[in-house]
């Protein structure tokens, strides 16, 4: 049954409103985040009857969410200031790469302000490398950030096919995080060595540390054997909830439910963009703009992600991307632009807010200047590599 008039209307207001809200990360005047503006904007979508409840229920994308579920869940060699550089930039990009960015940042920020204090070095080099590399890092994998999932979930491609296509990427992005960082801070990174005195208030369940090595290692193996990630994800989470050692509800916090919430919001508010016949048009707009091209498309993603960030915009493309005669390397390219626009400004990624805000608790200044000093090339960088892998090799 077609959509009236009224409803269409609704359904575009309540769409573009999320979005700006999205955009802005708040309403002003208001009290609301992201999260609320997703919800606000998905009750809009079926109250007005622009969406049925059946399908407002059946556009959120239940494998993405329980991956994204699980996933929230889940230097002491360095000898110079480079080496530490180098291992931080490897150590975050490759974890990034196999557990999502944000929850790498905010675990790896405070054992490099650590780091940096210990050994009497500036910290901002380091965490810009950190996050920097844990964005680049994170294009590699299905699981490495929340729009690879949305790709690998529209567009099922297989963990490993995915892998070969852009783990590429991301090696040739480390190379020059490492590069931009050790050029634009040369002059504040001594050549002396360094002394590391082991730490002795560490504390380690060594029962459990390995039981969730073995479980990530299990886990890894399925991925690349072609098994479902989301139900490889519920599973590697259940077997390492099985434990007498950690409160279950100490885990259970370490879950970001708003994230969780703000994805299904984004889901049913997309759905109602599609219900209104929108969609026609935009698929003329892109045919006008060749949105088709390798090049178009990623200089659109990255920067209409830098816009209404990463995870919405990929949203935005979904009914588009489908209608392409190369899919299948457009949902690629869109995944790759989308995570590798992240890194032009400290507001082109949570991974990015993430790291600034723990470094200010710490009382480190991270400015906006001062980080495009090396987001801007890296990102410009890493955008022509990684569409000249796509496009051509």
């Amino acid at each position: 049954m077609a959509v009236s008039e009224v409803s269409r209307a609704i359904a575009v207001a309540a769409f573009v409103a999320s979005y700006v809200g999205l955009a802005l990360g708040r309403v002003p005047g208001f009290r609301i985040d992201r999260t609320g503006v997703a919800i606000i904007g998905a009750a809009v979508m079926v109250a007005s009857g622009a969406v049925p409840w059946a399908d407002a229920v059946a556009s959120v994308d239940a494998p993405t969410l329980v991956l994204l579920f699980v996933m929230t869940l889940a230097l002491r060699r360095a000898r110079t200031p480079l080496a530490l550089l180098a291992t931080v930039v490897v150590a975050s990009g490759v974890l990034s790469a196999f557990f999502v960015n944000d929850v790498v940042c905010l675990v790896l920020a405070p054992v490099v302000l650590e780091a940096t204090r210990q050994l009497a070095l500036p910290p901002v080099p380091y965490l810009v490398a950190l996050v920097t590399a844990a964005n680049v890092g994170s294009v590699a994998t299905l699981t490495g950030n929340p729009q690879n999932m949305l790709v690998g979930s529209f567009s099922s491609i297989s963990y490993r096919s995915f892998l070969a296509r852009e783990a590429p990427i991301a090696v040739v992005g480390l190379v020059c995080v490492y590069v931009a960082v050790a050029l634009v801070y040369r002059r504040r990174l001594p050549n002396a060595p360094l002394e590391i005195a082991p730490d002795t208030r560490l504390a380690v369940h060594y029962s459990l540390m390995w039981k969730t090595i073995a479980a990530t290692a299990v886990m890894l193996v399925a991925f690349l054997a072609g098994v479902p990630i989301a139900i490889v994800a519920i599973t590697g989470a259940a077997w390492t909830l099985f434990t007498r050692r950690v409160n279950p509800e100490k885990v259970y916090r370490e879950i970001n439910w708003a994230l969780l919430v703000l994805f299904a919001g984004l889901f049913v508010v997309t759905a109602g963009l599609e219900h209104t016949g929108l969609v026609d048009v935009l698929l003329r707009w892109a045919a006008a703009a060749n949105l088709q091209s390798p090049a178009v498309l990623t200089v659109v993603t990255a920067l209409l992600s830098n816009v209404v960030s990463n995870v919405p915009a990929v949203l935005l493309f979904k009914p588009l991307v489908t209608t392409f005669d190369e899919p299948r390397r457009a949902w690629l390219v869109l995944a790759m632009a989308s995570t590798l626009a992240g890194n032009l400004t400290i507001l082109g990624s949570v991974a990015n807010l993430i790291v600034v805000e723990a470094a200010r608790a710490a009382r480190v200044e991270i400015g906006f200047v001062e980080y495009c000093k090396v987001g801007v090339p890296v990102t410009l960088v890493t955008l022509f590599l990684g569409w000249l892998l796509l496009a051509w090799f």
